[in-house]
């Protein structure tokens, strides 16, 4: 994957204000689906022209979290600890560290968990419950093992650290050359137990 590529086109839909109008459901995703084949931004404009304003934002979202996603998850597997998961339709596993099976998710540092940054940070395990509690209803919700990349920016336009794809690579890369599976946090809801870390992107 070309990084350098991914990470100017993402940073083009800067220029259009981050507003989804509803909740991510499968309804909508089918409508949008053509953003898994949409490589430039330019192209992504031109096939969202018929779109009502809401599905058009709603694709362009879609796009931005999906490629930015793909950069992350191929920043992972580039490192020599980590094992891509060969089965791309497993929605559990998307790669392995040390033989530790993990999904990827990330996400901007959540309004709702109603905390500071400080206080997730020195609280990480209650900001893992809340992630877990509150992920998404619709096809990749689990409880399995889950590594969580969260973003925080100081002027709050949190999503736009999605793109900054060479600054999250510096730092996933510190995280994977301090990995320790004994620092993982064991996480038990609904009867599920499951290994879970953060990786914090402040910028």
């Amino acid at each position: 994957m070309d990084l350098e590529r991914v990470e100017r086109e993402l940073k083009k839909r800067w220029s259009i204000p981050y507003r989804w109008g509803r909740k991510q459901n499968d309804d909508w995703d089918e409508k949008t689906n053509f953003i898994y084949k949409t490589y430039s931004f330019e192209s992504l404009l031109k096939k969202s022209e018929q779109l009502n304003e809401d599905l058009k934002n709603y694709a362009l979202n879609r796009w931005y979290n999906f490629w930015s996603a793909m950069a992350i998850e191929y920043i992972f597997t580039s490192s020599p600890i980590v094992n891509a998961n060969k089965n791309k339709y497993d929605k559990l596993v998307d790669f392995t560290i040390d033989n530790i099976p993990f999904d990827h998710k990330t996400s901007v540092f959540p309004k709702g968990f109603n905390r500071t940054f400080k206080y997730a940070k020195e609280h990480k395990e209650e900001l893992i419950y809340w992630l877990y509690q509150n992920q998404s209803q619709q096809g990749r919700k689990h409880l399995k093992n889950r590594l969580f990349v969260v973003l925080y920016d100081e002027n709050e336009e949190h999503w736009k650290l999605k793109a900054e794809i060479f600054f999250i690579k510096t730092e996933i890369e510190k995280y994977l050359n301090n990995f320790n599976k004994n620092a993982l946090s064991h996480i038990e809801i609904e009867n599920c137990k499951a290994l879970s870390d953060i990786i914090w992107i402040r910028k």
